[in-house]
């Protein structure tokens, strides 16, 4: 059988990007309707061999933040336990060729593993059924034996496209079975549900940054800065990338046309929490908002008080001169 591993971390163009192309194989049965909102760059494909093992990758690059690798290797039988540890030892080669030592470090990255089944029978259910246990072991990669309660729900979530094809997601791996080996698009809302996590988890790290950066700034540091029109324009615009990010990031999946691609999006969606982040990164930006504007009231009021203090100079001032020139006219004080 087939191993398909995802790799995505955070990632950016370095200037020289080739123009943005289509996505492609994401729909089975409506091919005039493809997805628009995601720039996809590819960066190079390439073979090299891990632990006597080919394997093939495929470099991406999604709107120009994150990078998405592809990788296919082939294992005679995946449940094996010597199997299995080469599986790992694969998958750790993979992590330390592709993703930045810095990166794996924070773990700000998504690993994702897919086995695809082209022979399951009788018929894929009686598969999945019959290899419960080691199809829950290969896709949570644990050497310990699952009980039953949570192998039910690992497998639990499926997408039939035919009584010949079924798709088995869960937050950590999924199973594809499909007959003519048609992987392609479901593999292909795999990668964009990993890229949609990976993004959220982007934007929350973003915002804890600029909130820890602000309480540091205003609230711990004893000598603390006075805030000035810079450093307020500073985090307003950070903020504001932010929100434009959670938009994008919200958005870029008004795309599903056909009846299989919604459902299968729907059951990734579940699995990889998609809608807790979401609201988790909302109330985050939110509460951003609301010191955002803490902080400009507070500039405000610096401001106001400033300029009373220069209006009450003065009129110190003025009244000094006044006074001045009244003893002069009364003689009290000659020239």
């Amino acid at each position: 059988m087939e191993i398909c591993y995802l790799l995505a971390f955070p990632d950016s163009d370095d200037g020289n990007a080739a123009p943005p192309e289509q996505f492609k194989g994401l729909i089975k049965d409506a091919p005039y309707f493809q997805p628009t909102d995601i720039d996809l760059v590819t960066l190079g494909e390439e073979t090299i061999v891990i632990e006597g093992y080919a394997v093939s990758a495929v470099r991406q690059r999604f709107d120009d933040r994150v990078q998405m690798i592809e990788c296919h290797f082939d294992l005679v039988d995946p449940f094996a336990s010597s199997v299995l540890k080469d599986r790992t030892k694969i998958q750790s080669a993979l992590q330390t060729r592709y993703i930045p030592e810095s990166i794996r470090q924070s773990g700000l990255y998504e690993e994702y593993s897919i086995l695809l089944v082209q022979n399951a029978k009788p018929t894929p259910n009686k598969w999945l059924e019959k290899n419960a246990v080691a199809l829950a072991t290969f896709i949570r990669s644990q050497k310990d034996t699952l009980d039953t309660a949570e192998i039910e729900e690992i497998l639990m979530s499926r997408t039939h496209y035919s009584s010949k094809e079924v798709t088995v997601v869960d937050w950590e791996g999924a199973v594809i079975i499909a007959a003519n080996e048609d992987y392609q698009s479901d593999i292909a809302l795999l990668k964009i549900g990993n890229y949609q996590l990976l993004r959220y988890r982007m934007l929350d790290e973003s915002i804890e940054d600029m909130l820890d950066r602000i309480s540091e700034t205003f609230f711990q540091n004893k000598k603390r800065p006075r805030p000035t029109r810079g450093m307020i324009r500073q985090i307003a615009e950070h903020k504001l990338e932010m929100m434009l990010s959670f938009e994008r990031a919200e958005q870029n999946m008004l795309l599903i046309g056909d009846w299989y691609t919604a459902d299968l999006y729907e059951a990734i969606h579940d699995q990889f929490y998609l809608k807790d982040w979401k609201e988790n990164v909302k109330s985050k930006l939110d509460s951003l908002e609301s010191i955002v504007q803490t902080i400009r009231d507070n500039f405000s009021l610096s401001l106001e008080s400033v300029w009373a203090r220069v209006e009450m100079f003065a009129w110190m001032l003025m009244l000094i001169g006044y006074l001045y020139l009244t003893f002069v006219d009364l003689g009290l004080i000659t020239r």
